[in-house]
């Protein structure tokens, strides 16, 4: 994993953007993806809002997506493995790049299709916990044409990123704007924040 991990790090510092193709292998995303559907069929998902704790807004002309928090209090598995690979990472992370982090947050991220997450940055105002952005998604044969491309604002230009099972993403969470093109099918994803303080 160490060799996905570098990518990630090595492609953030030189595009202020990490992408690693292969974060997770191809038998944890299909068994995510499979629970993912399935706390979704028993009506587990609610709709996203904006904010944090102390101030929740939703509005669904601004996103339109549903999530659902993991948790390794849920003791699945599945999640389990998932936030052992998160744990090696910020090891790494921490080790390589000194920093700090402490913490961190996931949920699982759907999008029906027609839904989308206008452009918006992930660090609260009143609460700067949230040092890097971390998305790895989980759709089995995306194609071009599905939809649902994450667009990093950059100063200079726009990035689209395709959301590919098992590929990685990760920023600053406080530094590039982002938004996700609506969607033409369903778009699956893991999306979290990692943490200081």
């Amino acid at each position: 994993m160490q060799t996905a991990f570098d990518t990630l790090i090595d492609s953030y510092i030189d595009n202020k953007v990490g992408i690693a193709e292969n974060f997770l292998n191809a038998t944890l995303a299909n068994q995510l993806r499979e629970k993912l559907a399935a706390l979704h069929s028993q009506g587990h998902f609610q709709s996203a809002g904006t904010g944090n704790e102390k101030i929740i807004l939703h509005d669904k002309l601004y996103r339109s997506d549903m999530i659902y928090w993991l948790d390794r209090k849920h003791n699945d598995p599945v999640e389990n493995e998932f936030f052992d690979l998160i744990d090696q990472f910020v090891l790494h992370l921490n080790s390589t790049c000194y920093t700090g982090i402490t913490g961190y947050e996931f949920h699982y991220a759907m999008y029906p299709a027609g839904s989308f997450y206008k452009k918006h940055l992930d660090q609260f105002r009143n609460n700067p916990s949230r040092q890097y952005s971390m998305i790895t998604y989980l759709n089995a044969d995306w194609q071009e044409g599905n939809g649902g491309e994450l667009r990093i604002h950059h100063a200079d230009r726009e990035q689209d990123i395709s959301p590919v099972s098992g590929k990685s993403i990760f920023f600053k969470s406080s530094e590039l704007e982002h938004e996700v093109l609506v969607t033409n099918t369903a778009r699956l994803s893991i999306t979290g924040w990692l943490k200081v303080g």
